[in-house]
């Protein structure tokens, strides 16, 4: 990380692996132009550091001694960085991850604006969806906060489904507490509860070009689901252009992707960033970009 804090109001990073195609920089610094202030993005990406997520510590340390104003942490570090922290949010706390740090008189700050930022992409995006079943793919940091995002919205039935199922055991039990008893699970078959479902929510790394493919068989689909998937880059991923063919409801991760990052933008600089504004931005970012795959952070 290069010492700049001299030369700019705010300086903020991104701790994350392949990080190379985030549209966040951009998105940042646009609006910070915008609204008139000195704004510095960096990218600190621990693949090209050598660095493993456990790691995560030493460098939120050094950016905090160099200065910085906070960071975003995206995967795989959402939930590894939070044994680093002074404090964290209250929803930062519930969700055990954390994308947003901000650094303050020493303290390192935890907070979570992936929950919030998938719960208005979905209001926007798939307004008067059916919500009784709906199946979550991933029990990571992204998974965590949809899945809180998911409940608040009215779920009545979140079945978290990840190939690691110790893991995804994790927020079930920490939704179940929270929700009540009967409100989350561990599908024990997932073909049968997806063809019962009503919603699909893909929170894994799977679309991206680094993962390319699908997360589930495609043959499970059906046009009775809704899909959203948090991937942004490519903003059409191989499952929702397929679940569009079938006539499903979809949304991609682009709201999440923009919506996440207005509340870390106030988070870092006080000042509250036009989500509008930054919707057009993303659009032209994303247009402008190559085709190359990133999800939300």
């Amino acid at each position: 990380m290069r010492s700049i804090t001299e030369h700019a109001s705010y300086v903020v990073g991104l701790i994350g692996a392949d990080i190379g195609p985030s549209l966040s920089p951009s998105l940042h610094e646009r609006e910070a132009a915008e609204l008139g202030l000195r704004y510095v993005y960096e990218r600190i990406d621990i693949h090209e550091l050598g660095l493993a997520p456990e790691r995560v510590g030493e460098l939120l340390r050094e950016a905090q001694r160099l200065g910085f104003t906070g960071v975003n942490v995206t995967h795989p570090c959402k939930q590894t960085v939070v044994e680093h922290l002074t404090e964290l949010s209250s929803d930062a706390a519930a969700l055990g991850a954390v994308n947003t740090v901000v650094f303050d008189h020493g303290n390192a700050v935890g907070h979570n604006t992936d929950s919030p930022g998938f719960q208005e992409s979905i209001v926007r995006g798939l307004p008067e969806v059916e919500m009784n079943r709906v199946v979550l793919l991933g029990a990571g940091g992204a998974g965590a906060a949809v899945a809180h995002a998911a409940m608040s919205l009215g779920v009545e039935r979140l079945l978290v489904a990840d190939t690691d199922r110790d893991r995804a055991d994790s927020p079930a039990r920490s939704l179940r507490r929270r929700y009540g008893a009967d409100r989350a699970s561990v599908p024990a078959r997932l073909a049968a509860e997806l063809a019962r479902a009503d919603g699909l929510i893909n929170a894994t790394p799977i679309g991206m070009a680094t993962h390319p493919g699908a997360p589930v068989p495609l043959e499970l689909l059906h046009d009775r689901l809704w899909v959203a998937d948090v991937v942004y880059r490519p903003l059409e991923t191989e499952l929702l252009r397929h679940a569009r063919r079938l006539g499903c409801r979809t949304l991609d991760g682009g709201g999440m992707a923009v919506f996440q990052a207005a509340l870390s933008f106030a988070l870092f600089t006080g000042h509250k960033p036009d989500h509008e504004r930054m919707l057009r931005h993303f659009a032209r970012l994303a247009e402008d970009a190559p085709a190359a795959a990133m999800r939300s952070g």
